[in-house]
């Protein structure tokens, strides 16, 4: 399974994600991360990109491509993967769609987590963690059973929020998704291949409603790519 995770900043996208690996036993791509596993590899690629970073330019698609080209060779990518993160631009969906097609791969669709924008900044404006394990919490959603002490870990006076999740900032980065990302989306949709999951529901219902469109997608998307379109491009499950 390969596909591409969409949705605006604090739509959950981290968190379906893990359930997706989970279940389908795929790995979690997010581009961030994989900079940064990159540029401490220290191999050409990596180099390359430490450079563009540290001069405070943009990489490169080709770059970030060729990036994801590496990464998918691993092992622990072998049943498939999910993008986060990358493509953000039609240009990019293209560059990917190109380089997958050489690995005799195809990718299965786009999954999109779908939030009301005055929504997301409720859920952005009131999420903290704590410092020492990670554990995540929300004022409203999911306080802590004990007030400054960390339901996970014990941790007393640990908890932390992001500078950026502000509600001011939270409106700055919506705008910026709603502005460059979202226009990817016809993209998709003109190939039938956006699937998009109402993300305004429980975590569990989301989590529900995502894995009956991948169930979907299992079925179907050998079948669909095996034809001559796709020529030798193998299918991603494995039966």
């Amino acid at each position: 399974m390969i596909i591409v995770l969409m949705g605006p900043p604090g739509a959950g996208k981290g968190t379906q994600a893990r359930h997706i690996v989970d279940k389908y036993n795929v790995t979690h791509l997010a581009t961030g991360d994989m900079f940064r596993e990159k540029i401490a590899s220290g191999d050409d690629v990596g180099v390359k990109i430490k450079e563009m970073v540290e001069s405070g330019r943009l990489v490169p698609d080709e770059l970030t491509i060729q990036m994801i080209a590496d990464r998918i060779e691993q092992p622990d990518c072998k049943n498939g993967f999910i993008l986060d993160g990358f493509p953000r631009t039609v240009e990019q969906a293209e560059g990917l769609d190109m380089m997958l097609k050489e690995h005799g791969l195809f990718m299965d669709g786009a999954l999109e987590i779908k939030v009301d924008d005055n929504a997301l900044v409720d859920r952005i404006s009131g999420r903290f963690s704590c410092s020492d394990c990670g554990e995540g919490y929300h004022d409203d959603f999911k306080p802590s059973a004990v007030s400054d002490i960390c339901d996970c870990c014990g941790g007393e006076h640990k908890f932390v929020r992001r500078a950026d999740d502000t509600a001011e900032k939270v409106k700055t980065r919506l705008g910026i998704y709603h502005e460059q990302t979202a226009p990817i989306l016809p993209f998709y949709e003109q190939r039938n291949m956006l699937h998009t999951v109402d993300g305004m529901g429980s975590m569990e219902d989301v989590k529900i409603n995502i894995f009956s469109v991948l169930d979907g997608l299992e079925d179907s998307n050998c079948d669909l790519h095996d034809s001559k379109e796709y020529g030798d491009v193998r299918c991603n499950y494995k039966k």
